[in-house]
């Protein structure tokens, strides 16, 4: 259970008079004029899956992506659209809204459709409604998912107090106006969602560090606290080096992957410090914390990340980054912790099992994962994603709504695969294609020697509170 903190302050909190609403929705325009001004500031920041501007449902190139997301409010209006543009594709949005609406008329909820080859998988978060249309071997649950956090990566810039309290005001109300300039967040997140192992297991990452340098950069933080501070974060890229929490406070790993999300889709935090509203949906729904973030070193990979309750707090925020990187400096921990920036994964090969290529392993107490740096035979970003694909169709499988398997082992002309789930792990392993079952049995003992040998280097074992 998520507590939130009792200094938390709910800024989108609904009126109780008819003549207060428009005041409530020109507040919510502040939010929107927070957003274009990032947007400003991150033009250049272009995501591979960038959407084709010129593409609509009569184009061949439309069809020929893989898999599409489509959000839209209850009343139908467009809103988000992976490709394309929500105008080119309004009537097609409709069509779906009336699915939705018919099947709802008959006192029945609307899950999947499921024709030619094609999954269509409909999420309703009202007053929103989400679509996933794919022709990948992704499961019902698993596009659910991924419609999930698309869900929350818009409720992270609106919170639901105010999404609904718009939407209860005008029920056709296009929500574009207030959500302009924030596309580019659930274009990368929709990019992460296919190669992010993290946002598949439920779990993230850390930057291999000793123990012991890693517990006096968290020690560092946890002196470097104030009054209003909630979660102290330091990343290294994709990786999280630390995390230290108000006491009887937890960060769930989807609202971790949003924090993630938004440092990783723009440069411009490079360029000084930054302060922005963030709702954290999975802990509070209800309204914004506000967030420092900040790299330790222009040139560095390191950025911190401080989330404070009070929203005039910048320069008491600025004032603790201070403090936590002038008690840092002093330690060998930074060194140590520059030089492990140098080498940030690890080789499969340090593992010594010759014919495995590629694992991920999740430890379910701590919510954190560890996996090696990808081998030659997988650099490539097809390669990558169709490994990708593989992981996620046998998370599939362990993890099937009626039929969940314990294990499950696969072999193919490419490369033969295992997955093992327990009650402490989950397990994925990539193998060459000579390889055998028994083989595959053996590694995973020796794996699990090597993980348990690794493991205050890999994960995060004593977490520190305020």
């Amino acid at each position: 259970m998520f507590v939130h903190a009792q200094s938390f302050e709910d800024l989108t909190a609904e009126a109780e008079e008819e003549a207060r609403r428009e005041t409530e929705l020109d507040k919510s325009g502040e939010c929107a004029d927070d957003l274009k001004a990032l947007e400003e500031q991150h033009s250049n920041d272009v995501s591979s899956e960038a959407r084709t501007k010129e593409e609509d449902v009569s184009s061949e190139a439309w069809r020929s992506h893989r898999k599409h997301v489509f959000v839209l409010s209850e009343a139908g209006k467009p809103i988000y659209t992976r490709y394309g543009t929500e105008e080119a594709l309004s009537s097609t949005m409709g069509v779906m809204m009336a699915l939705v609406s018919f099947v709802e008329a008959e006192k029945n909820i609307i899950r999947s459709i499921h024709a030619d080859g094609c999954k269509v998988v409909f999420l309703t978060k009202s007053p929103l409604v989400l679509v996933g249309v794919s022709r990948t071997c992704q499961s019902d649950k698993e596009l659910l998912r991924e419609l999930q956090y698309i869900y929350y990566q818009i409720v992270s810039l609106l919170t639901l107090t105010q999404l609904n309290h718009i939407f209860q005001h005008k029920q056709n109300y296009d929500l574009r106006r207030l959500l302009a300039g924030s596309e580019y967040l659930t274009d990368n997140l929709l990019h992460r969602l296919d190669r992010d192992p993290g946002l598949l297991l439920s779990a993230v990452t850390c930057l291999p560090l000793p123990s012991s340098s890693r517990d006096v950069v968290s020690s560092s933080l946890q002196a470097a606290k104030s009054k209003s501070l909630v979660f102290s974060i330091l990343l290294a890229g994709d990786r999280l080096v630390t995390l230290v929490r108000k006491k009887d406070q937890f960060l769930h790993h989807i609202d971790l992957h949003l924090v993630f999300n938004l440092v990783g889709s723009s440069s411009s935090f490079r360029e000084g410090e930054g302060w922005t509203p963030i709702c954290l949906p999975k802990f509070n729904t209800a309204g914004f914390f506000h967030a420092h973030i900040s790299y330790l070193e222009p040139a560095s990979e390191l950025c911190l990340i401080l989330v404070s309750t009070d929203r005039e707090d910048f320069f008491n925020m600025s004032d603790c980054k201070k403090r936590f990187l002038e008690r840092l400096s002093k330690r060998t921990a930074y060194t140590a912790l520059k030089e492990a920036l140098k080498c940030p994964s690890y080789s499969v090969a340090q593992v010594g099992i010759p014919e495995l290529r590629h694992f991920l392993y999740k430890s379910k107490s701590s919510g954190l994962y560890t996996s090696p740096e990808f081998p030659e035979v997988y650099q490539s970003d097809e390669e990558q994603e169709r490994l990708m694909g593989l992981y996620q169709d046998l998370h599939s499988c362990l993890h099937h709504p009626t039929r969940p398997l314990r294990s499950f082992y696969r072999c193919s002309e490419s490369e033969n695969l295992l997955a093992w789930v327990t009650s402490g792990f989950e397990l994925y392993l990539c193998f060459s294609p000579l390889g055998t079952k028994a083989l595959a049995v053996s590694a995973v003992t020796k794996l699990l020697k090597w993980i348990r040998k690794e493991e205050d280097r890999l994960f995060i074992l004593s977490p520190l509170t305020y």
